[in-house]
């Protein structure tokens, strides 16, 4: 048997990374890749693969959003892929669904491929697409669908060797770099592609707060806000880094720290 299968995922590494894998097995035919959502939507509608190796969290369209515009019956089976979504692995695991946890793991990547050929061997009736889309749909009203990834305290970050498994905590602060930020930690940065708006989002939980439309700080590395003048303060940091906090900013920033700004009411 041949397993017509197709790669959805934002990130070229993680593909590259999984398409290698998957073409050591003799029984996978990769039919095609894409990059975000919307492109995922429609090739499942043209090609009907067998299998769909799909990241919970993409451009225009989440993974979560492709299954519900396929409708049950359509849904091929589905290896989900996420980075460190503690919320998701344990909803896929009380609903027994397939996922994989990046960075991708040979031991489980088979192990994935040993379930999904299980369920191929059988005739599919359409009970498989229907079991995702009610699991689908608890996690949008357990309001897990609507902030993948927000509690995840560890970030994924492609290189070229391979990944780099960053912790959270570990991040003193971020920059903006187009559609890329820069993790930084005391021994390295770390260029990763996601935009400022979305990490901000993302860390909000994990204790970091916006000083600046480019820049995130981890509030447990502040040691001292100094006034610059016109409203503006320099953030000093534990190890000596010193940035820039805007005006629009500080008064957010403050109370997250427990206080008022001097002379505000």
């Amino acid at each position: 048997m041949t397993i017509r299968t197709l790669l959805v995922d934002d990130e070229d590494l993680a593909r590259r990374g999984l398409r290698a894998r998957l073409q050591r097995a003799a029984d996978i035919e990769i039919i095609g890749e894409c990059t975000n959502g919307a492109e995922a939507i429609e090739t499942i509608g043209r090609t009907s693969p067998d299998l769909v190796f799909l990241d919970v969290r993409m451009p225009e369209a989440s993974g979560f959003e492709v299954v519900q515009a396929l409708g049950g019956d359509a849904v091929p089976y589905i290896i989900f892929l996420t980075a460190f979504d503690e919320y998701a692995i344990n909803a896929f695991e009380v609903h027994a669904l397939d996922y994989l946890l990046k960075p991708v793991d040979d031991r489980r990547l088979e192990v994935a491929l040993t379930q999904a050929r299980t369920a191929l061997l059988n005739r599919r009736d359409g009970s498989f697409g229907r079991h995702v889309a009610e699991a689908v749909a608890d996690w949008e009203r357990s309001g897990i669908a609507a902030t993948p990834r927000t509690a995840s305290e560890r970030v994924a970050v492609p290189t070229a060797e391979g990944v780099t498994v960053i912790k959270v905590a570990d991040i003193n602060w971020v920059q903006a770099a187009g559609n890329y930020v820069s993790l930084h930690t005391e021994r390295k940065s770390w260029l990763l592609r996601e935009t400022i708006a979305t990490l901000d989002r993302r860390l909000a939980s994990q204790g970091f707060a916006r000083i600046h439309r480019s820049t995130l700080v981890n509030l447990d590395r502040v040691v001292e806000l100094r006034t610059l003048g016109g409203g503006d303060y320099a953030v000093v940091l534990r190890d000596g880094t010193e940035l820039k906090m805007t005006r629009s900013h500080r008064a957010s920033v403050w109370k997250l720290l427990g206080g008022e700004l001097p002379g505000e009411d």
